[in-house]
């Protein structure tokens, strides 16, 4: 087997992935932004192996994602499997790409009729009229409800070779595989990274782990390097206090953006509580600490930081010192975390997602950004999001939910970007009522550098 397919060692939650060779290897891919996973990979070459597939590994996995909706039926209806069962869904970004390849490839100018399956008919009549395509006609399967690949196949063929249709869109990888050998133009309709993303969330969500360890109770300890060394550098107790306010404020800034709660423990140590769902996210999945750089470019202070889970507060309090401990020992401004079972993660890195993850290193855009009234908190939304999705375009009301802003600061946000030609408007959504949403690319994104 592929080196591809190869276990991950670790301990996590183990998801089955089941699809198609090209499937399965897109879905390892964006399985990468997924740290809680363990992919349990198993490629087929016909989908008839799928039921079978899913049996095998379905006592060892607490989740299956399926490429498509044809397999996942098939192990619906034929494999005894009582795993949570998932399938990568289709949206209007995969039906575009697919129609545009296939209208280049027949004719761009040309008007086309085309056999579609899987996706609906009233789906796609209103995907065209968005775009205002009318020179596409659109043949849809109106066989059984749930249609077997030969059935597909039969459909498609019999359409292009009565001359009742120019070329086929399917949602099948097989069905547009045995379409190319029978000389039957098609397109596949292949699920985005952003697709799979969802499929993913949804998945991670269903597993009985990730529920228990969504809430579980997470105790950090915070301890600043050196501390006395930096209180001799004030000449007045005015000045301490005024120094140890300013760092009291900071931490609590960081707790409040994990909805924690922070406690000092007197002189230079900090104690917090979060939840274990939040403290992943605002880590990236437990790679970054931004506080570390924050302190230093604030104060010329480096914390060292101890992170404990565990099954109960008591528990995860023990592994909070332990890990702080290993901070301590490896010389600090590192953070390090205990798990329930004792092992060890770290050192993370103590410096902000941005630097850590999406390697800037364009000064002179950072500068243009900053600038424009795009601050570090936003931007690091921004690109965190377009790492994990490859999205960029946005309307406003998404943009303020991204950003965690009202909508009236996010179109101010918005304009500001205008003027600085970070962002353009790149198309307009009608909705029934009401004015027409404006959608805004960010431009400064599509530099595969900052992604």
């Amino acid at each position: 087997m592929d080196d591809v397919y190869e276990s991950t060692e670790g301990k996590g939650i183990s998801i089955g992935i089941i699809g198609p060779d090209d499937s399965v290897k897109r879905i390892l891919k964006v399985l990468k932004a997924f740290p809680s996973f363990i992919p349990v990979p198993r490629p087929y070459e016909e989908e008839d192996a799928a039921p079978r597939l899913a049996e095998e590994i379905a006592d060892g996995v607490e989740a299956i994602l399926v490429s498509g909706p044809l397999p996942y039926r098939r192990i619906r209806e034929e494999a005894g499997v009582k795993t949570a069962l998932h399938f990568v869904p289709l949206t209007d970004t995969g039906f575009y790409r697919a129609l545009a390849r296939l209208k280049n490839a027949l004719g761009p100018d040309r008007r086309l009729r085309l056999s579609i399956d899987t996706i609906g008919g009233q789906v796609v009549g209103k995907l065209l009229m968005e775009i205002g395509e009318s020179r596409v006609e659109a043949d849809h399967y109106g066989g059984s409800v749930y249609p077997t690949r030969e059935e597909l196949i039969a459909f498609h063929r019999e359409r292009y070779e009565s001359g009742a249709c120019d070329g086929a869109l399917t949602a099948e990888g097989s069905v547009a595989r045995a379409l190319t050998k029978l000389g039957v133009p098609n397109e596949w309709v292949i699920p985005t990274d952003e697709n799979i993303t969802v499929a993913l969330e949804r998945a991670l969500l269903s597993t009985e782990t990730r529920q228990s360890k969504e809430a579980q109770i997470v105790v950090g300890l915070l301890n600043a390097d050196h501390f006395e060394k930096r209180i001799h550098g004030h000449s007045t107790e005015h000045e301490v206090q005024k120094f140890k306010l300013d760092i009291h404020r900071m931490l609590l800034d960081y707790v409040e953006s994990l909805d924690g709660y922070l406690t000092p423990l007197g002189g230079d140590e900090y104690l917090f509580f979060t939840t274990r769902g939040i403290f992943e996210r605002e880590t990236g999945g437990y790679k970054t600490i931004p506080l570390g750089k924050q302190a230093y470019q604030k104060f010329g202070l480096s914390l060292s930081i101890g992170i404990g889970f565990g099954r109960s507060a008591n528990e995860a309090g023990t592994h909070a010192r332990a890990a702080l401990r290993k901070a301590k020992e490896a010389g600090g401004d590192t953070c390090f975390i205990v798990r329930e079972d004792k092992t060890l993660i770290g050192p993370l890195a103590m410096a902000d997602s941005l630097e850590q993850n999406l390697s800037l290193t364009d000064a002179e855009l950072l500068k243009r950004v900053e600038g424009a009234g795009m601050t570090s908190a936003y931007l690091s939304k921004l690109l965190s999001q377009a790492a994990r999705t490859g999205r960029t375009d946005y309307m406003a009301h998404e943009m303020a939910a991204l950003l965690n802003v009202t909508v009236r600061t996010a179109h101010r946000l918005i304009l500001q970007w205008l003027d600085h030609g970070l962002v353009r408007i790149v198309g307009v959504e009608k909705v029934p009522k009401g004015r027409p949403r404006q959608i805004f690319r960010l431009i400064f994104l599509e530099d595969e550098g900052w992604r």
